[in-house]
């Protein structure tokens, strides 16, 4: 008889990774050869940095050999990254020896779906063959996740649905019979198909051959098919176990099996009933100092999320006090008063040398807008997100310059371009942005010029009472620029080309225009993280831009952009070390002084559940991919695993751009349950 399933969890409301390490040290005696022969697999990369921090925390500070930490993937990104050194049955790592190829990268998939849409009926431009490539790239993501095969489409009985949606079927040909020969020739996978396998390989490993040491997964709840696999494994091992964030033991029977999709512990119940566990066999991770029950303000939102029909958990009023002695509220008049609210209490935490504060926001503007306002006081805050790449100097310097050199020096594009920060044109910035604004005042307030460097320089003939000097200046940035822009701008003006051949004539021109006096125009353009990430995003578009077919010069500049788009850009150190702004599954594992809970509005926490672009619903539901809710779900957990926190603040905009916003369906709830007791 194979033992049961060793799975435990960690209370909401408390330090997960420090609850988490302190087990692990407790379990090897603090032996520093034990503790570097224990496995831990947690989600994500960062959790990966949170464990070693909580390590030196525990330790105080003491040097100490760490336990050999996997990242199972990165969900804030299009892979789910295997990290490196799982073995295939102990004869050694690699994916050679698991026979898995190799996975095709992000950017190289979205080309190759590219050219086949634009090959296909729609006459789409290929800006738009690249969207709908990075949705159908979404669709093949979210079918190997769920281990479904586009085999499946022909159960959709086509007189069933719209006739609409049949058009959409054949679109979906693509995947079904040309995707696989794309990449039969690429010698290579889809990226969570390749995790499935190597998950998969994992599993069988350690099934034949049971490690010896203890193999620990925490943090993650199974929401994908392939890790719920993987889980079951560890759990059935003699030294594995699964630690799980928050499961609620305190639920009725009644209303835990009628969990909902939306509902925040459904993952996990789903995750039990995989597992063969009953939630009644679980028990808290066992470590030194650790609670064996949820805290308060983790009773009061599991209460508060109790499914409709069920009556919540009692709550008395000593345990609504001690709830909302650390919770705070502020329902603020829009987005830029939120962002200040959140900025401010954020830098009141500094003033103890010892608190930290975190926002956990899915509102990307929302952390963007504080981050800016925290920089006014000097404060760099680490956003576990980044910033596109679109977005930074270096990706707005290759957008604007594109679009400059297609619309034909047109004077907007023009002097977008020019003005930015990164124009030098050879000169000291400050000289060359004086040349820019005489160009702007005597050539192009008026009368448009013409299109071109020739336009300008008819415009500039027609000056005939400027100053010497000012004419002179105007005559040599038109020849600096004729000379840097004339081959890009000679490309865009024929036939259409090779897409590799607009980028290097795009890349050289704005590396170009970039150069100052003591600095050539690389060293520049690529200077910095975000530098660097556009360089990446350059090299890796060069080296798959060849499966593109030719594109006129009018199509470059939205091309680049869509491709660009979703690039994120996060920086590597020089951050203040108190102070972050974490994603939903960051926030997870992790816990701050104070806990800052922004953007509480419907349809940005939880996100809206958009509908499939390729199935209806009723079509989601024949082929086997998962409702939209399932999504509010995995939020609403993350949800209430912050609110769970010693000390909240939740806030909201009433309005955003004018427009009266709803609370959170969470926040509506928790009021609910608060009128009624």
């Amino acid at each position: 008889m194979s033992p049961a399933p060793k799975v435990f969890t960690i209370p909401a409301g408390h330090s997960f990774v420090d609850i988490l390490v302190a087990g692990i040290l407790d379990r090897v005696d603090d032996d520093p050869a034990a503790l570097a022969r224990v496995t831990v697999l947690v989600p994500t990369r960062r959790a990966r940095r949170s464990l070693a921090e909580a390590f030196l925390r525990l330790s105080q500070g003491r040097a100490m050999l760490l336990p050999r930490t996997l990242a199972l993937g990165d969900l804030d990104e299009d892979e789910i990254l295997f990290a490196g050194g799982f073995d295939a049955g102990g004869t050694g790592p690699g994916d050679e020896i698991l026979g898995v190829e190799p996975a095709l990268s992000g950017l190289k998939r979205q080309l190759l779906l590219t050219r086949l849409v634009m090959a296909g009926p729609g006459g789409h431009s290929p800006d738009q063959a690249a969207h709908l490539g990075l949705e159908l790239a979404r669709l093949l993501d979210q079918v190997h996740t769920e281990r479904l095969t586009f085999d499946g489409l022909d159960g959709l009985v086509p007189d069933a649905f719209a006739e609409h949606w049949q058009q959409t079927l054949k679109f979906l040909k693509i995947l079904t019979e040309e995707w696989p020969g794309v990449l039969a020739d690429e010698e290579a996978l889809d990226a969570a198909e390749r995790r499935n396998r190597l998950f998969d390989a994992q599993g069988r490993a350690w099934t034949e051959n049971p490690p010896a040491d203890p193999v620990i997964a925490a943090g993650s709840t199974g929401s994908i098919p392939a890790t719920a696999d993987l889980l079951a494994v560890i759990a059935g091992l003699p030294q594995g176990a699964v630690v799980l964030p928050g499961l609620d033991l305190e639920a009725a029977p009644e209303a835990w099996a009628a969990l909902e999709a939306s509902h925040s512990q459904f993952g996990m119940a789903q995750l039990l009933a995989r597992l063969g566990v009953e939630r009644k066999d679980i028990k808290p991770w066992d470590a030194p100092g650790a609670p064996s029950g949820p805290s308060a303000p983790a009773r009061l939102i599991n209460a508060a999320l109790t499914p409709a029909g069920f009556d919540a958990p009692s709550l008395n009023a000593k345990d609504i006090k001690a709830a909302l002695k650390g919770i705070d509220r502020i329902d603020c008049p829009g987005p830029r008063e939120e962002a200040a609210v959140i900025a401010l209490v954020m830098r009141r935490a500094l003033e103890d040398k010892e608190k930290t504060a975190a926002l956990v926001t899915p509102d990307r503007g929302l952390a963007r807008r504080v981050a800016a306002e925290l920089a006014r006081w000097g404060i760099e805050v680490d956003d576990s997100a980044g910033l596109p790449l679109a977005q930074t100097p270096p990706g707005a310097f290759l957008r604007l310059t594109a679009r400059m050199a297609a619309d034909g020096l047109a004077p907007v594009a023009l002097l977008a371009a020019l003005k930015h920060p990164l124009a030098a044109g050879g000169m000291k910035a400050g000289a060359f942005r004086d040349r820019v604004r005489t160009l702007e005042v005597e050539l192009l307030r008026g009368p448009r010029p013409a299109p071109g460097i020739a336009g300008l320089a008819a415009a500039l003939k027609t000056k005939k009472d400027l100053p010497k000097k000012t004419l002179s200046d105007l005559k040599a940035l038109l020849k600096h620029l004729e000379a840097v822009i004339a081959p890009l701008a000679g490309l865009m003006a024929g036939k259409p080309v090779p897409f590799p051949d607009l980028l290097r004539a795009h890349v050289a021109m704005a590396e170009a225009l970039a150069a100052g006096d003591e600095a050539d125009g690389p060293t520049r353009l690529w200077a910095g993280d975000a530098g660097e990430a556009a360089a990446g995003f350059v090299n890796e578009l060069l080296n798959g831009a060849e499966v593109l077919d030719e594109i006129t010069g009018a199509d470059y500049p939205a091309l680049l952009e869509t491709l660009m788009a979703g690039i994120p850009v996060r920086p590597r150190y020089g951050r203040h070390p108190r102070l972050h702004i974490w994603g939903l599954l960051e926030a997870r594992m992790q816990q701050a002084d104070v806990m800052i809970l922004g953007g509480l509005n419907d349809a940005t926490w939880p996100p809206e559940a958009k509908p499939s672009p390729w199935m209806s619903r009723p079509m989601l539901k024949v082929f086997g991919l998962p409702a939209p809710e399932r999504r509010s779900g995995q939020t609403a957990h993350d949800f209430a695993q912050a609110f769970a926190a010693p000390r909240v603040v939740l806030t909201r905009a009433t309005r955003v751009d004018g427009t009266p916003q709803v609370a959170s369906p969470w926040l509506l709830r928790l009021d609910n349950l608060l009128e009624r007791l």
